[in-house]
């Protein structure tokens, strides 16, 4: 027995170390999401704009985006808007049509999946007689601020080649569901992104409201056809030192999953991708990082090693139970790092979504969500454990949208 928990002893110092060092490395780094430099649009419109919607049978939610786009504050002969209907079995391609899109029905059952899709569509859009200087790319059941294609023509005209829009949420208070995702989103924009952005390092794409310049497309292509294209992509970038920035200062609002059922489907599919991303690219990013001694990409590592990093929580959480409930006496856990540093991170970091939310003046029935979220955690823990087995699937899981929400009823 005596050697059994000395063997706990050990695992449980080795992940509590482990923790310690990367939870005080992103309490610091978020720390820099509490302040914000409002970046004015100084650029007179100069870019023009293939605006892609990736769609699989949307018809429920299409009419209302292209509306939407059609109405965004930018001249409208220096952007198209082009719908990717992909494998569709409904009228996507018909009401995007009479809505003024520019319907492309793409049929391949064998290559399923938005970055097939995508992918197909930058070949189809090179091809074309008239070109563009930047992509950018949505979900169908997206809304969009009107000053988005405005943001991302001034990013483009002072040096940015892939840029992220503000991702929110349009439906945050249709359940409980939706109100944990918003809070994660909210936190992530101000303590992950914004942070990042302060601080010079590369932000994540999120799969929808991005920015990319044509030329870099067509110069190291798409490639991203994984269940997280947009991790791919974005890892790719960084992978060359090119770094995604961020845009606070525009939104775009997606459809949350209402029932846990549909949630616990989409974020498997997320973690599956993650996990598989990660595995071929991580040590590629690490060793380039070491090796040019480039924080960002050894930031850029920190992130795709996150599921591993809820793993080893969830782990030292369990030695934790082992050491509490056995009978006999442990030595005092020890860390790498002072004892008050790592607590007092600690303490900040349960601070930080408090303090998200009011920095980014969420409506106030929003905070209840911040209790929500203990368990809205716990729900990840059997995606990510499953996930780490099932890495390999590349089957496509698509997610039902059918809040016809008007860009209108989300401004009032």
């Amino acid at each position: 027995m005596s050697v059994i928990r000395e063997i706990i002893e050990g695992l449980f110092i080795g992940f509590t170390s482990a923790v310690g060092v990367i939870g005080t490395y992103q309490t610091l780094v978020s720390c820099a999401g509490l302040f914000r430099k409002k970046e004015q649009v100084t650029s007179e419109p100069q870019k023009t704009f293939a605006v892609l919607v990736a769609a699989h049978n949307e018809s429920a939610v299409i009419a209302p985006l292209i509306e939407n786009l059609k109405k965004l504050d930018y001249p409208r002969e220096m952007y198209d808007i082009f719908v990717i209907c992909d494998n569709c079995t409904d009228n996507t391609a018909e009401i995007s049509r009479a809505h003024g899109a520019i319907a492309c029905e793409r049929f391949d059952t064998s290559k399923r999946g938005k970055g097939y899709g995508i992918e197909w569509m930058l070949e189809n859009l090179w091809a074309r007689p008239k070109q563009y200087d930047a992509v950018v790319m949505f979900d169908a059941d997206n809304l969009v601020e009107k000053n988005f294609l405005k943001v991302m023509n001034d990013r483009l005209c002072k040096g940015a080649r892939v840029i992220q829009g503000y991702l929110d949420s349009k439906n945050p208070f249709d359940s409980w569901i939706t109100l944990s995702y918003a809070v994660t989103y909210w936190f992530t924009n101000r303590m992950w992104q914004l942070a990042r952005h302060n601080l010079g390092l590369p932000n994540t794409l999120g799969g929808t409201g991005l920015c990319v310049e044509s030329n870099l497309l067509k110069e190291m292509g798409w490639g991203a056809t994984s269940l997280t294209e947009d991790l791919e992509f974005a890892t790719r970038c960084i992978e060359r030192g090119i770094y995604p920035t961020w845009a606070h200062d525009t939104k775009v609002w997606d459809e949350k999953p209402i029932d846990l059922k549909s949630s616990m489907r989409q974020r498997l599919r997320w973690m599956q991708g993650h996990y598989d991303v990660a595995g071929r690219y991580i040590r590629s990013v690490l060793f380039n990082g070491v090796k040019s001694r480039k924080l960002g990409m050894l930031d850029a590592a920190f992130y795709l090693f996150q599921p591993m990093y809820v793993l080893m929580v969830t782990m030292m959480s369990v030695l934790f139970l082992a050491r509490f409930f056995d009978i006999g006496t442990f030595s005092t856990v020890s860390t790498i790092l002072p004892t008050w540093l790592v607590y007092g991170s600690t303490a900040v970091f349960y601070l930080l979504p408090i303090l998200a939310l009011y920095l980014d003046k969420v409506p106030w029935k929003g905070y209840f969500g911040l209790l929500l979220l203990p368990f809205f955690f716990l729900t990840w823990l059997p995606i990510m454990f499953y996930a780490f087995f099932t890495k390999k699937n590349q089957v496509w899981s698509h997610t039902s949208h059918t809040r016809a929400i008007r860009i209108e009823e989300i401004q009032q």
